[in-house]
């Protein structure tokens, strides 16, 4: 799993937010990772920055 998250504008695509992920999966397989607490904020934050293309 990723460390970090780049969001990109539409275009030009320029970097948008940075997004650092911390979660506390490291022996965990992708699939197992999804059931972490923190997973649905990180899920949520990314979906809220690309909605807004979305709606333009």
């Amino acid at each position: 799993m990723a460390d970090r998250i780049i969001v990109l504008s539409n275009r030009p695509g320029t970097v948008k937010s940075i997004i650092d992920v911390n979660l506390s999966v490291e022996d965990k397989t992708p699939f197992k990772a999804r059931s972490a607490p923190e997973f649905k904020d990180y899920f949520n934050l990314i979906w809220k920055e690309l909605s807004h293309y979305e709606n333009n």
